[in-house]
């Protein structure tokens, strides 16, 4: 049972005057209406006066705080067994019947790894990730919550299987977007990019571009790029009327980003036609944000070689 204690004073009840006097240690007591509880509290606590004012039951004396506490302890742990017994029988009636599903003296649940599955389980009330057994634990009294959720928590478990996310894979494989990546990561490699004839950026100094975010072109090549290799891999550049050559690029270092002044204002539709352009300082902060982690990831790795 859920419930709250509060010490202090004595009070003004609705239901009548208490018996103590002013300043009389004590503490309240609240808890969900329950009217066995109710008659059970006031057999624990005969002094108990009922306030309609706060909503709670004043109990007088020095101790009385953890007398409540003790109560309250003793009619969780008592409705946790009635709640587990009423789980076992609706278990009984209607089981869930699954691979992913063991019964113990509660609920455990093993699957492939997840996102779907941990999301959905942590919703349900008390259960809780065993580290040892490497397996979610359900009490038999949140039977009715994991009932309710189990057709997603198994369609997940499924998809999550290795063999499962094989076939998925080798599916891909033949879609048109798996290939359009396919190209996009092989363009990406070559550390080439688009740049108009008549607008190139400075060389050596960061710079924000469509596809790769904030990039420093380290020379410019002179070639002019054919028309395929635009309309392949950057769409944007194919539509504007413009000559495009070669440019070369590497990330951007933490320091020269750092180093680099914000644009004034975001780039507006001709300087993204063409492809690059003043970084601005959302821009910046975010890629500042990344090349930290990238440095800290490489001196993890470097002090890891050391050791």
């Amino acid at each position: 049972m859920h419930g709250t204690v509060i010490p202090q004073g004595a009070e003004k009840s609705d239901a009548g005057p208490m018996p103590q006097k002013p300043h009389t240690p004590g503490a309240e007591a609240r808890f969900p209406f329950d009217r066995m509880a109710v008659e059970r509290f006031r057999q624990a606590f005969p002094r108990a006066r009922w306030s309609d004012e706060r909503k709670s039951w004043f109990v007088p004396g020095k101790t009385a705080a953890g007398r409540i506490d003790r109560w309250l302890e003793k009619e969780a742990a008592m409705l946790a067994v009635h709640g587990d017994s009423k789980g076992r029988d609706a278990f009984a009636f209607d089981p869930i019947s699954s691979p992913y599903l063991e019964v113990s003296d509660d609920l455990r649940i093993r699957t492939p790894y997840s996102k779907t599955v941990i999301e959905e389980l942590r919703t349900v009330p008390w259960a809780s990730w065993d580290e040892e057994l490497r397996t979610w634990r359900v009490p038999f009294r949140s039977f009715e919550e994991l009932l309710r959720r189990w057709p997603r928590i198994e369609k997940a478990a499924q998809q999550a299987e290795p063999e499962e996310r094989k076939r998925r894979r080798e599916s891909a494989k033949s879609s048109d977007a798996y290939k359009a990546a396919q190209l996009r990561n092989a363009e990406r490699r070559r550390h080439r990019y688009p740049l108009p004839a008549e607008h190139l950026p400075p060389v050596g100094k960061p710079a924000a571009t469509e596809e790769y975010g904030i990039v420093v072109f380290s020379e410019v090549s002179g070639e002019l790029v054919e028309a395929e290799d635009l309309t392949a891999s950057y769409p944007n550049a194919a539509c504007a009327n413009a000559n495009y050559i070669w440019g070369k690029w590497r990330s951007a270092t933490l320091s020269e980003l750092i180093g680099t002044w914000p644009a004034r204002s975001a780039p507006k539709a001709d300087k993204r036609s063409r492809g690059w352009w003043q970084p601005t300082l959302p821009e910046l902060r975010v890629a500042r944000r990344n090349a930290r982690s990238m440095e800290r990831r490489k001196q993890t790795r470097d002090l890891s070689k050391v050791c």
